[in-house]
C-alpha cells in the first residue's frame, strides 16, 4: 500500500475504534510511518482464484469487531501473507512468452509473473486440466469401463467376494451370467445383479435352473441380434 492508502486505513480504523485515535500529530505520524513500513508489500486489495478476495479494510473491521485488543499493522501483515502464500500454492505458472535459449530473460519473467500476483496485481492462473477434472469423453469412457482394479488384487479379494468373482469368471468367458436378468421362480423374484432366494428366503449359492435357462436364452438372442 502507498502512504496514502495506509493513512486511509488508518482513519477507517479510527472510525470504528476511536481507542486507536493517536494522541496528537507527532503520535499520528509516527504511528502512520509504522504502519506504512511495513505494510509496504500489502495491497488494499487483491483477488483469490477460488475463495474470498484480499480486502485490508475487511481485515480491518473484522479484527476491531473480534478481538479486545486495539488493531496493529501486524493484525494487517500476517493475515495478508498467509493469503499470500494460498494464492501461489494455487497458481500455475504460464509459459512464459520469453525466448527459454534466453535464462535471463524467461527467469526474470517468471519471476516477474510471480511477484505480480502476490503482490494483488496480477490474477493466480490455474489450468482447467489439472482442477477441473477429466474432459466430458475421458469421464464417458471410465463409466463404461467401471471401477478399475488391478488383476493380482482382484485375485487377493476373490475369496471374499465369491459371488463378484464368480461373475466376472463368467463375463470372462463368454458365458451366460443368472443374475444379469430376474429370477422367473414365482417365489423367489430376485431382481436383476441380486442372488436367488432359498425357502427360507435366505440367499442361495447357486441361481435357480430356469434362471440360467432364461439368462442362456437372453445371450443368445443378443449374439443373434
Amino acid at each position: 500500500m502507498t502512504r496514502r492508502e495506509v493513512a486511509a486505513l488508518l482513519a477507517y480504523a479510527v472510525r470504528l475504534d476511536p481507542r486507536s485515535a493517536p494522541a496528537d500529530q507527532a503520535a499520528a505520524e509516527e504511528t502512520l510511518d509504522q504502519w506504512a513500513d511495513l505494510l509496504a508489500d500489502v495491497p488494499p486489495t487483491a483477488p483469490h482464484p477460488v475463495g474470498r478476495h484480499w480486502d485490508a479494510a475487511q481485515v480491518v473491521r473484522h479484527h476491531i469487531a473480534t478481538s479486545p485488543y486495539p488493531i496493529k499493522p501486524s493484525d494487517v501483515s500476517r493475515p495478508w501473507h498467509t493469503f499470500k502464500t494460498d494464492v501461489l500454492g494455487r497458481h500455475t505458472d504460464p509459459v512464459p512468452a520469453a525466448d527459454p535459449d534466453n535464462p535471463e530473460a524467461w527467469r526474470a519473467e517468471l519471476l516477474g509473473t510471480r511477484t505480480a500476483v502476490a503482490a494483488g496485481t496480477a490474477a493466480a492462473t490455474t489450468f482447467r486440466e489439472l482442477t477441473g477434472g477429466p474432459a466430458p469423453e475421458v469421464a464417458a469412457r471410465l463409466a463404461a469401463l467401471g471401477e478399475y482394479m488391478p488383476r493380482t488384487v482382484k485375485q487377493q479379494l476373490a475369496a471374499y467376494r465369491p459371488r463378484r468373482a464368480e461373475r466376472e469368471r463368467l463375463a470372462a468367458a463368454a458365458l451366460p451370467d443368472p443374475l444379469n436378468v430376474e429370477c422367473p421362480c414365482t417365489w423367489c423374484r430376485a431382481p436383476a445383479g441380486s442372488p436367488c432366494l432359498d425357502h427360507h428366503r435366505a440367499p442361495r449359492h447357486n441361481a435357480h435352473p430356469t434362471r440360467l435357462d432364461l439368462a442362456t436364452l437372453q445371450q443368445r438372442q443378443e449374439t443373434a441380434a
